[in-house]
């Protein structure tokens, strides 16, 4: 505990250390190179601490309020997530060695990058409400500091406002949440809160205060609204560190209070977590195939992401409150192998962005092409990182997405009528979203990579620096291996989730030819290695013939475009136009409005076609919100210019009037 207590003094330090210099380019790579460095010795520490199985380690430092002091905690949880943040730092350090030589400002942004990773150190370390609540916070500041480091730019300014308000909002639900959990005893410590008793009521509570609280920072509808826009924002390794680490430390919140906190678990619980998870899943993913800029995509995607995550944690309450320990241990193995491997593919994707918008200067697919002749290494590991969000084998989204469903399958054993005809309806609603994320990132790949270049700066493009590879590379490489042995990466869970529902999967590693089997080989079976190496011995076959028996001559013709033999870039199937038949098909469900302007015969006026896409959530729940502050902020602007008598005449009214409140309280 000592060494990553230590580890986190020096993120802080570095942070400070990089404010006079902030803006050398040398003292950038000297900031990365150390984060990396730093986050390797955390990763190393938590990694042993899980394949290890040693017990909880524990350090109560004298810090914070008068008698509580400041408690710290690893134990299979927190070292589980605390390998999630530094596997995400230390690719998001080694990107940016070579991605700060670019930087506009990084006197904005190097001294909030180390200060960010300690926030997320400390948060899945922290064993009392005080440090959790101090250090969640903390993290949620550094983040916004790097989303606004960009602030000239109008929408920045505005992601970095909704932001911040989302993130105080979920803060003061977590308070409250540790209020309750705390009861009569008033303890802050996670230790006396696991044996406080909580009455149903209470329960309730703690789970809607801790599901908002969390909910609203991992992405959760209702409460998604910031994320399409702060990520973006963000520069692109911060970006893969919100989007693919900060959203799981939520995740890990959400699992700490209600999982170990809040008591014995009810089979009611898991309804809400299936409802709003489910249609997170289906709305993020239909919201991210309708985006034009590469990083919005990505960042609806993961909404639709997190929402399968608590679909899994919903299922795991489920069995575990109706005794079905090995199905709940099934459901909550899914659920965490997908953080995980949405940690992996996720700062890969982001960073594929990042590569691409430092090689063009676009974000807009339709400003893109054909980069795949210019990019190829990027185009290479970007393609494994489509290819894996998709849940396609033998790549690691697949295997925990298929532990998911088989999970779901174990739904008819529930007693509850309610759970029996919920859950089916949530399996097919989570069949709809894989199907809609592989026709999205079919069509993010097709339109930045393959075609033709859309615009001069796209033709221009060259291949980002070895850093950058280096990182995607890495994480392209452990999506390959986490879906050809899942075995091994569910058999690292088996200590987590044992501690979280008394249960485990059956031990994998040692299955014949490295097969995975949930609950019975009967049932069913999968084995990411047989399917891996038949993909590659069939594609190997197919050259094999093609170069051997196919033709040598060289052909060339026009390739076809709708029947019109239009030789211009923008003629090609841009990203509107492949979106459209989705985009019609769900269009009262997203908001979608369609316009088309079409001149009458003799009118020489181009014809136009635009296409709005609103977030119903938006409009329906946060614009009224929006517009009445700004009415009351309007009619309260005449109290702004009071002379100092009706300024102390206003405050010995309202001195009156809390008084007589009180008087009739007692």
């Amino acid at each position: 505990m000592t060494i990553l207590l230590l580890s986190v003094v020096g993120l802080l330090v570095l942070g400070l250390v990089s404010i006079p210099a902030g803006h050398s380019p040398r003292m950038s790579a000297i900031v990365y190179g150390l984060s990396a460095a730093i986050t390797a010795v955390l990763l190393a520490h938590a990694l042993a601490h899980l394949v290890s199985g040693s017990g909880p380690v524990s350090q109560t430092m004298p810090l914070g309020l008068p008698w509580i002091g400041v408690h710290f905690r690893l134990d299979a949880l927190s070292a589980l997530f605390l390998a999630i943040v530094a596997a995400g730092g230390l690719a998001a350090s080694v990107y940016g060695i070579g991605y700060g030589r670019h930087e506009e400002s990084p006197g904005r942004v190097l001294p909030f990058f180390p200060a960010f990773l300690a926030g997320m150190v400390l948060v899945v370390l922290a064993d009392d409400a005080f440090t959790f609540l101090v250090s969640w916070e903390f993290m949620s500041l550094a983040s916004w500091a790097l989303v606004m480091a960009h602030h000239r730019e109008a929408d920045n300014a505005r992601s970095g406002y909704v932001y911040l308000i989302m993130a105080a909002f979920g803060t003061f639900c977590l308070l409250l949440a540790f209020g309750l959990l705390a009861g009569a005893q008033g303890s802050y410590a996670f230790s006396a809160m696991r044996g406080e008793a909580l009455t149903p009521v209470t329960a309730g509570l703690v789970l809607a205060l801790a599901l908002v609280g969390a909910g609203s920072k991992a992405g959760l509808v209702p409460l998604h609204v910031w994320l399409p826009l702060a990520h973006p924002a963000a520069p692109s390794h911060v970006s893969a560190l919100m989007s693919g680490v900060m959203t799981k430390v939520a995740i890990y919140a959400f699992i700490r209070i209600i999982f170990d906190l809040a008591g014995p678990i009810e089979w009611w619980w898991s309804v809400p977590l299936l409802v709003v998870g489910a249609c997170t899943a289906v709305l993020g993913v239909l919201y991210a195939t309708m985006q034009e800029d590469m990083k919005r995509v990505l960042a609806y995607s993961t909404i639709e992401n997190i929402g399968m995550i608590f679909v899994g944690l919903g299922l795991a309450l489920a069995f575990a409150a109706n005794g079905f320990a090995a199905a709940a241990a099934l459901a909550m193995t899914a659920a965490l192998f997908h953080a995980i491997n949405h940690s992996l593919f996720k700062s890969l994707l982001f960073f594929g962005a990042g590569a691409v918008l430092r090689a063009t200067g676009e974000r807009r697919m339709d400003a893109l092409g054909g980069l795949i002749h210019r990019m190829p290494r990027t185009g290479i590991v970007f393609l494994v990182g489509c290819v894996a969000i998709s849940a396609l084998p033998p790549l690691n989204g697949f295997a925990s997405e298929w532990l998911m469903l088989q999970a779901i399958l174990q739904s008819p054993d529930l007693p509850e009528w309610v759970l029996k005809l919920s859950i089916p309806a949530v399996g097919a609603m989570l069949a709809l979203a894989t199907a809609l994320a592989a026709a999205c990132f079919v069509r993010i790949y097709g339109i930045v990579f393959l075609g033709r270049p859309r615009t001069a700066e796209a033709a221009a493009a060259r291949e980002v620096d070895g850093y950058a590879l280096t990182a995607m590379f890495a994480l392209g490489g452990l999506c390959l291996a986490a879906g050809v042995l899942p075995g091994f990466v569910i058999d690292g869970l088996a200590p987590v989730v044992s501690g979280l529902v008394g249960a485990r999967m059956p031990t994998q590693a040692g299955m014949e030819w490295l097969s995975i089997m949930p609950v019975a080989e009967s049932r069913s079976s999968y084995n990411g290695l047989l399917g891996f190496l038949f993909i590659v011995f069939s594609a190997s076959m197919a050259a094999f013939v093609i170069h051997r028996f196919a033709s040598r001559a060289i052909r060339r013709a026009p390739a076809w475009d709708c029947g019109f033999p239009d030789p211009r870039p923008a003629a090609q199937y841009g990203a509107s136009s492949f979106a459209q038949p989705i985009r019609r098909v769900f269009a009262a469900a997203i908001g979608a409005k369609e316009t088309v302007d079409m001149p009458l015969p003799g009118d020489l006026r181009p014809a136009r076609f635009s296409s709005v896409i609103r977030d119903r959530v938006w409009d329906l729940l946060y614009q009224p919100v929006v517009t009445g502050v700004a009415a009351a902020a309007d009619r309260l602007n005449r109290f702004q210019f009071l002379t100092i008598r009706r300024y102390l005449s206003l405050v010995f009214v309202v001195l009156v009037g809390l008084l007589m409140v009180l008087a009739l309280w007692q």
